[in-house]
Parts: structure tokens; C-alpha cells; sequence
């Protein structure tokens, strides 16, 4: 049995409040406009893991853009490059021997990926309403995303007539539901259309909407293979109306009533076994089958399961910063534009904490098939900004950031799928690219599993790229206990992961164990015989710091499971000899094995500092290193570090991992000033959904950690959130906590042991151990006497 520690500080009494769970507010958790969504960003997203739009509520000519998670240009191919093998050894001769401008010319011709390049992720289309009346004043106007509820809302009056209708897609029923309805006949008189402006065929069957199509990609040799791929299928079916509704063209007219209710699914041929067998599905069956079922139900039952279901997952987590929120009569966009001036927003912060949760349940649960991409499930354009694709040199990690901590754990199903799936042809390409076991992935792929180096070696030379996927899977298991996913589920990963580290290392000359070749995510030295910019290298830091996170949970796993001694004894070998993390002159970790010229010294990337976060290795235990992270971090923020949004995210995490309160909230506020979109969204420029992510995940680091089972009770609060509270966040160990403070100090703290392990609580200085029965509610006060 696992013994989880919990420190606690008994700080001067300062009175006790009762902290009995309240049912949140719904007003707490809404986003709303007092005009309609002029551009995309401005637009709310809806999503039920799989089946995502943005709702824009236009008066007269509605939008409401939509996707399916997996419709992807592209297919299957093996993009290893043959000749791989054959020259990887000259290469590493050439990176050891400092000879790295010639390295690199052999590299990029023999390790770079054959195609070297992925399609995009793609929208799926448009659906269009537009009203007959259009000339009538337009008040009383409201936008809304009920973040509890999962449900877009618009109401208006137009003249006399008050026109209203709400948008949800329900997992339960996988199927997005569309009601509208006006108080006086004729207030929604419209014609309804769908568009997709390529590869698909739209007309009007059985008095509905049917999209049917294909992509077609186009010859590029750089991206594989043109032709007829993914098939996919669309329906917009309307199920209950008291007007008529006759086609007009590719167009539905409905006239003469006050209400109508459509459902709209789609799907494509794609199925998560297609990434290792030709495996397909009938979109159009999938797609049927879905509405047929659904249609079998009242808008009411509909409403509700969708509600319930919903409500279940996000309202795990109340989060709460003011006892009232008193801006809450702002629209969404004027408080966003009010904190960027510089004003306080708690009741904002709050907001933005619960609209990361919610968009991680609305692209990364049950129905999904696959996880959240670069925008989770939302995109516009053909041709997404990086494909929208599964870049995994941090982005996708951080789209999991704030899973288990923020009691969201099914949302990583999905990822688990995927990490199972990509394992088949990442053993072929450990196997064909360096002749070694296990199986491996580089920084980026798509929904076919492609595995070898995409982008070019520039970009892509991150052959631990896949090791470091498996943090979220080791981190499912450290906060659920669940012994039997990590029987059949995370250790095979795991342990495929550790064996292509095994036969991946070489011995350098100082009998060090050291990756080459590989690079330190995105960043670039300056090459000291030649004078030029390069990435190629050996044994960057971030190398090292995942090896010891991988091997370490590896062996973890085993000890619980009680398999392979000899193979953790073997990884304890590799531990023993891998290089140190090592601190240059100038006080910071060093990125790379030697003291190079930083070539960009404000980089987006801070690849190096990955053993304090999402790692467990620079820690409290090892002051050295803590404070050279510091001095790391500063001096990347000097430099102009952090101009990105999801690099922003990854500073709040740092500095809560630092215990700096002040500064993870200075970053938290230049996060939501810089970065953040009318609608919420994180942009990088352009959108990008993990700075979203990371920022949910930054704000739950700095209310509780519980890294190397150590649960630690308000580890960086700042000074702005004096009072506040929050129900219902996990801790390692399978542990639901809830904690309340007045004044900056801590003042009531209950743990629900849901396992029934030993714990340990840490909150400041003091440490608090005590045993545990399964279901059991313990509570504190500030003293931690029991209440």
C-alpha cells in the first residue's frame, strides 16, 4: 500500500466558518454578450467530446460553424524514411565528433520523414438560418454560454416579438440539439441551409438537410499521397415544428409557427482502430442510427439527460474568489476588457478557471474517439494554423494539465485510446528509424498515427516525444488507484516506452548514457566551430529530465504490479548513469549538454525547466536547483519570454511549483490580457486551445498540489485572492479535496479519502500524517483539529 503525505502549518486562530457545500450559482458561470459574434473568436463553442459548433447568433442570418472530431485531410501511410537505419550511426559519429553542420545535411536527408509532412484537421461545415425579417429594430439583445448547463442561448426581440433559442450537443445522445422558437407566429419564418464549400454534396431528402462527401486531397508529394479519402456525412433534420416547412432548392423554408426544433449530427469513415487496421464505418449508418434514437425522445427528456449529465461532471468543482460577483451584470467582453485595463476581476478569474474545465469536457469525453487536438475540436478553416494537429513537445501534454486535478479523469480516456493505438506504429518506427525496441513517436502526428520525423529534423527531431505522452497516462493512475487500467492498460505503454529508451541510449566518452540525435523542443544554439544556428544535438536536458520521469513511473508501475524486477532493475542501471542536470555560470539550468550561446534567449519553449513542472525532479529537497530554475525562468521573462499563450500558461505552473504566489498571478493577469480572446479563448496568436488548458491547471497549482505523493494545501496564493474557496479538486492518491480560507490563511480543509489510504497534509511548515477508511470525510480547521 502507497502511504500519501500531507503537510499542514498551524498557523494563529482566526475563527471558524462553516464550509458546507453550496450548489453553485448558475449566474457564476456564464459567458455573455450584449451583440451578436462579429468574427469567429466572438462565437461560443458547444461540444460533446466529439461533435463541436460555434454558436454566433446572428439576427438575421445565423451561423452556427461546426466540426466532427475526426475529419482530417490525409490517410494512412508509412512515413519512416527507409534509409533511417543504415545512416543513423554516421549521423551520431558526426554530433558527438561537434561536426553538427554536417550532421545535420545527413539528418535532414536521412531521418526526415518520407512524406515529411502532415494534412490538416478540417471543418466540416456551416449551418445557415436566415430570418425573412430582417427590417424590424432589434432590442433587449442577449448572447449566452451557460458553462453548467453546456447549453448557448441567444433571445432578442425583434419589433414586439421576442425570438429565443438555445444550442447544446449531448454526449448522452451524441447529437446537437437546435430549438428555437418566438412568442408570435411568423417571428422565425427562415430558410435553413448548409454549406461546405468543397468535396461535398448538399440536397434536401425526406424534408432534411443531407451533406455527403469526401475529401479529396490534392498531390503533394511533401504530404503523401492525393486522392479520395475520409468520407464523411452530415444531417440537419428537423423533428418538431407547428409551421410548415417545404425545400426550395438545397434549402428548407419554414413559415407560419413559433417553434422548431432540429438535430444535427455528422460523422466521417474513421475509426480509432484505423490506426492500425483498415478499418471503417458507414458515416451515413453512424450518422442515422444516432438521430433515429434520439427521436425516439421528447425535447424535454432530451434536455434533461443532456443537462444532468453535464451538470454532473462540472459542477464536481466550485470555485470561488468573492463571496457575491457583482460584475456579473457586465457582459463577458467589457469585464475582459475592464481586467486588461488593469482593473480586479475575481469573480472573472473564477469564470475563466471553470470555462478550461468545461472546454476539456466539451472536446475530450465520451463520445470522443479521439483527444483534443490544438483547438480541442473547433476550427474554421481548411487548413488549420499547424494543422490542428497532436504536436506533442508540450501542446497536447498541456491539453491534460488540468484532467485529474480539476475532477475531469474521463476526459483522458480518449487520450488513453489514442496512446494505445499510436504504440503499433511507433514500434515500427523505433524499430526502422533506430533499431531499437519498444516504440516511439517524434513532436507531432495526426489522426493516422504517423510516427516518424514530421517537419523536417529542425522541427522534429524529438525522438522522446512519445515517453513524454506518458505522463498523463502514469498521472491517471496516481490519482484514480485504478490497479487494473494500469495492468492492461498503462504499463504496456509504459514499459514500451522504457525499452525503446533502453535500446535507444549510447554511452558518450565520459560514460554517460545520452540520446543523439535529438533537440531541445523548438529552441536553438549557437554552433561553436561553425558560428550558425542549429537545434540538432545530444542529451538536452529535457532528454534527460523525461528519462528519469519515465523510467522512475516504469518502475513504479511494476513494484505495484508485481512484474519485471530484473527489466526495473535494468532501468535503475540506465538512472545511475544518465548525465546530471547541470547549473552554468550564469546561475540557470543548462538546455543543452554543453554551455552554448543561446540563440534565442526569450524562447517560447522553457523545455529545460520540465523537471520542476509537469516533473517531480526539482523539488523543495534540492534548493540548488530550485533556486537555479528561478534564476532560469527570470532570465527567459528578461528576454521576452512568455509571448505566447500557452508558454504564459507554463510560467503560472512554474511559479507555483515555486511557491510564488505574486508572480503566478502576474502571469495569470498577463495571460488574460494578452492572450485571451473576446469569447475566452487562448490565442498563440492565432487560437489555440492549451493555453486555456494550461491556465485552468496554473490556477489548480496554486490552490493544491500533490506531486511526489505529497499533497500540499495552498501552495502559491496570492495576496489578491485573500478570501475565497474551492469544493471538489483531486490530490494523488485518489483524494477529493475541498478548501476554504479567510484573510490569506487557511481556515477550514476537508478531505475525502475515496480509497482509504494513508495520507500526510502539507500546508506551509507543518505536516499533519493520519490513516484513512475508504469513503471517509475528514475536517479540519485551521489548527487541523478534527471537526
Amino acid at each position: 500500500m502507497r502511504t500519501i503525505k500531507i503537510f499542514l502549518l498551524i498557523l494563529p486562530l482566526v475563527g471558524i466558518l462553516s464550509c458546507e457545500r453550496e450548489t453553485p450559482q448558475r449566474s457564476s458561470y456564464i459567458l455573455w454578450y450584449n451583440s451578436p459574434a462579429n468574427e469567429w473568436n466572438e462565437a461560443l463553442p458547444v461540444g460533446n467530446g466529439r461533435l463541436g459548433a460555434m454558436v454566433f447568433g446572428n439576427t438575421s442570418t445565423e451561423r452556427i460553424q461546426v466540426n466532427e472530431e475526426s475529419l482530417w485531410g490525409g490517410s494512412k501511410i508509412d512515413n519512416n524514411n527507409p534509409k533511417a537505419l543504415e545512416y543513423l550511426p554516421e549521423i551520431r559519429e558526426k554530433i558527438l565528433d561537434g561536426q553538427i553542420p554536417e550532421a545535420k545535411e545527413l539528418a535532414d536527408k536521412y531521418l526526415s520523414g518520407t512524406p515529411g509532412k502532415l494534412r490538416s484537421y478540417q471543418v466540416l461545415g456551416d449551418i445557415f438560418i436566415q430570418y425573412s425579417d430582417t427590417l424590424k429594430e432589434i432590442t433587449q439583445y442577449r448572447r449566452e454560454l451557460n458553462l453548467g448547463t453546456g447549453i448557448a442561448k441567444v433571445t432578442f426581440k425583434r419589433g414586439e416579438n421576442t425570438i429565443d433559442y438555445e444550442v447544446f450537443s449531448s454526449a448522452p445522445d451524441d447529437v446537437m440539439v437546435i430549438k428555437m422558437k418566438s412568442d408570435k407566429p411568423g417571428g422565425i419564418d427562415m430558410n435553413i441551409s448548409m454549406t461546405r464549400e468543397r468535396d461535398a454534396k448538399i440536397r434536401v431528402v425526406d424534408n432534411s438537410l443531407e451533406m455527403t462527401g469526401q475529401v479529396i486531397d490534392e498531390e503533394y508529394p511533401e504530404l503523401g499521397s492525393g486522392g479520395e479519402h475520409m468520407k464523411f456525412y452530415a444531417r440537419l433534420l428537423p423533428v418538431k415544428y407547428n409551421g410548415t416547412i417545404f425545400s426550395e432548392g438545397n434549402k428548407l423554408v419554414f413559415s407560419g409557427g413559433t417553434e422548431v426544433i432540429l438535430f444535427f449530427n455528422a460523422a466521417t469513415d474513421y475509426n480509432i482502430d484505423s490506426l492500425n487496421f483498415d478499418r471503417f464505418i458507414d458515416p451515413e449508418k453512424k450518422c442515422n442510427n444516432a438521430l433515429a434514437k434520439a427521436r425516439m425522445k421528447s425535447y424535454d427528456i432530451l434536455h434533461r439527460t443532456h443537462v444532468a449529465e453535464h451538470t454532473e461532471l462540472f459542477h464536481r468543482v466550485d470555485f470561488k474568489l468573492t463571496a457575491v460577483d457583482s460584475l456579473n451584470t457586465m457582459p463577458t467582453d467589457e469585464r475582459l476588457e475592464r481586467f486588461q485595463s488593469g482593473k480586479d476581476d475575481p469573480g472573472l478569474i473564477s469564470t475563466y478557471f471553470q470555462f478550461g474545465r468545461y472546454l476539456l469536457m466539451s472536446c475530450s469525453r465520451r463520445p470522443a474517439q479521439l483527444p483534443s487536438n490544438l483547438q480541442g475540436i473547433w476550427n474554421k478553416d481548411w487548413w488549420a494554423p499547424w494543422g490542428s494537429d497532436y504536436h506533442v513537445n508540450i501542446n497536447i501534454q498541456m491539453n491534460y494539465w488540468p484532467a485529474e486535478v480539476c475532477n475531469l479523469s474521463e476526459t483522458v480516456e480518449p487520450l488513453i485510446d489514442f496512446m494505445e493505438g499510436i504504440t503499433v506504429p511507433g514500434a515500427v518506427t523505433a524499430r526502422e528509424m533506430y533499431g531499437a525496441e519498444g516504440w516511439t513517436m517524434h513532436h507531432t502526428t495526426d489522426v493516422f498515427g504517423k510516427t516518424a520525423i514530421i517537419d523536417g529534423v529542425y522541427w522534429g527531431m524529438f525522438p522522446l516525444g512519445g515517453a513524454w505522452m506518458t505522463f498523463p497516462l502514469w498521472r491517471h493512475f496516481e490519482f484514480t488507484n485504478d490497479t487494473n487500467y494500469l495492468r492492461e492498460r498503462a504499463y504496456p505503454i509504459l514499459k514500451g516506452s522504457a525499452e525503446f529508451i533502453q535500446s535507444f541510449l549510447v554511452e558518450d566518452d565520459q560514460g554517460y548514457l545520452i540520446t543523439v540525435p535529438s533537440y531541445s523542443p523548438e529552441n536553438s544554439y549557437v554552433d561553436p566551430v561553425s558560428g550558425k544556428e542549429f537545434k540538432l544535438t545530444y542529451a538536452p536536458t529535457m532528454d534527460i529530465q523525461i528519462i528519469r520521469e519515465v523510467l522512475t513511473n516504469t518502475q513504479k508501475a511494476a513494484k505495484i504490479l508485481h512484474v519485471d524486477q530484473v527489466f526495473t532493475e535494468q532501468l535503475q542501471l540506465i538512472l545511475d548513469n544518465l548525465p546530471p542536470v547541470r547549473i552554468g555560470a550564469d546561475g540557470t539550468i543548462m538546455e543543452w549538454i554543453k554551455e552554448y550561446e543561446e540563440f534565442e534567449p526569450g524562447h517560447r519553449h522553457m523545455s529545460h525547466l520540465l523537471g520542476l513542472h509537469p516533473g517531480t525532479q526539482i523539488t523543495s529537497d534540492n534548493q540548488e536547483l530550485m533556486e537555479a530554475a528561478l534564476i532560469t525562468l527570470s532570465k527567459r521573462l528578461e528576454h521576452g519570454g512568455g509571448h505566447t499563450g500557452w508558454s504564459r500558461a507554463w510560467i503560472i505552473n512554474f511559479y507555483a511549483r515555486l511557491s510564488d504566489g505574486e508572480e503566478a498571478y502576474k502571469h495569470l493577469r498577463l495571460l488574460l490580457e494578452k492572450s485571451t480572446l473576446p469569447n475566452l479563448f487562448d490565442t498563440h496568436p492565432p487560437f489555440q486551445i492549451d493555453g486555456n488548458f494550461g491556465g485552468t491547471a496554473g490556477i489548480a497549482e496554486m490552490l493544491l498540489q500533490s506531486q511526489n505523493g505529497v499533497i500540499q494545501i495552498l501552495p502559491a496564493l496570492p495576496e489578491a485572492w485573500a478570501n475565497g474557496s474551492i469544493s471538489g479538486l483531486k490530490a494523488s492518491g485518489n483524494f477529493e479535496v475541498s478548501i476554504e480560507w479567510e484573510n490569506g490563511v487557511l481556515k477550514r480543509l476537508e478531505i475525502q479519502s475515496l480509497d482509504g489510504f494513508p495520507a500526510t497534509i502539507e500546508y506551509g511548515w507543518k505536516k499533519i500524517e493520519t490513516e484513512t477508511e475508504k469513503g471517509q470525510i475528514l475536517m479540519f480547521d485551521k489548527d487541523l483539529k478534527r471537526i
